[in-house]
């Protein structure tokens, strides 16, 4: 399930592999998947001809910037989106899905001529694509994230702290796996309503964002937390041993330990 880490892995991949190569032809076989009244002639007139020239990133939204003040085409994963360059993957470990993709999930399909091509690959075709998408319409990039912004963030609203951390105008790139192991490592319940949290605790989250962020980076993916295991029916806390709590919090499925991340007496 593509997050932050794995946006920026595809980023990475993209600006190493696919920049300042001239773009021969453009295939877009599903109509749905382009959005903003976009459709697969308009989007191949845009972009034959002319080349990537950057490759940046908000949040879970990956943007790549043409040349010659061409348009600007944004790709959303969605949950099962990757990113191939000229075959090569930018990460493969992601949780329920298949390591080779089929041929039929390829949603777009930019080509370099004979020397090869990008493609974005999405089985369950929750992603989109979209030509000079508002970036504006997201929050703070979860990289960027300061300790003073997101205290102003938490103060603000009585919403549980989960649905603040995975709601992306507020914070760009986390997702549902992020979101519970930062909270499950700063001993916060993801129902606590963002509001109640004092200064300290405030700071501690934000340094277990941060961690998660460098941590599971590092390892290879949202999908190496150190609750990531225990996510099943029967699981358990990797800290305590108490069985992990199941609930749904923010429309997503949410898991926590009833030991460590309890709601202060005074909340309950």
């Amino acid at each position: 399930m593509p997050e932050i880490l794995e946006l920026e892995a595809s980023r990475q991949l993209i600006e190493s592999r696919a920049l300042r190569r001239r773009i021969t032809a453009v295939s877009a076989p599903d109509a749905w998947y382009l959005k903003g009244g976009l459709d697969a002639r308009r989007l191949a007139d845009e972009l034959v001809g002319r080349r990537f020239v950057q490759a940046r990133r908000r949040g879970k939204l990956l943007v790549l910037d043409t040349d010659r003040g061409g348009p600007v085409l944004g790709l959303h994963f969605g949950m099962t989106g990757r990113v191939f360059v000229d075959g090569h993957a930018a990460h493969d470990r992601l949780y329920y899905l298949q390591r080779d993709p089929d041929p039929s999930w390829a949603r777009l399909i930019v080509s370099f001529g004979a020397r090869g091509a990008f493609v974005l690959s999405d089985p369950r075709r929750l992603g989109a694509v979209e030509l000079d998408p508002d970036e504006d319409r997201l929050g703070v990039d979860a990289f960027d994230l300061s300790a003073a912004h997101l205290a102003a963030l938490l103060v603000k609203s009585r919403a549980p702290l989960k649905a603040v951390l995975m709601d992306q105008s507020r914070i760009a790139g986390l997702g549902n796996l992020l979101a519970d192991e930062a909270l499950w490592r700063a001993g916060l319940d993801p129902a606590r309503p963002a509001s109640t949290l004092d200064a300290a605790e405030g700071r501690r989250l934000h340094a277990k964002i941060r961690e998660t962020l460098r941590v599971l980076g590092r390892r290879g993916g949202s999908h190496t937390g150190d609750l990531m295991e225990q996510r099943v029916a029967g699981g358990c806390c990797p800290r305590d041993g108490a069985p992990l709590e199941r609930r749904t919090i923010g429309g997503r499925t949410t898991f926590s330990c009833p030991v460590h991340q309890q709601q202060r007496r005074s909340l309950t």
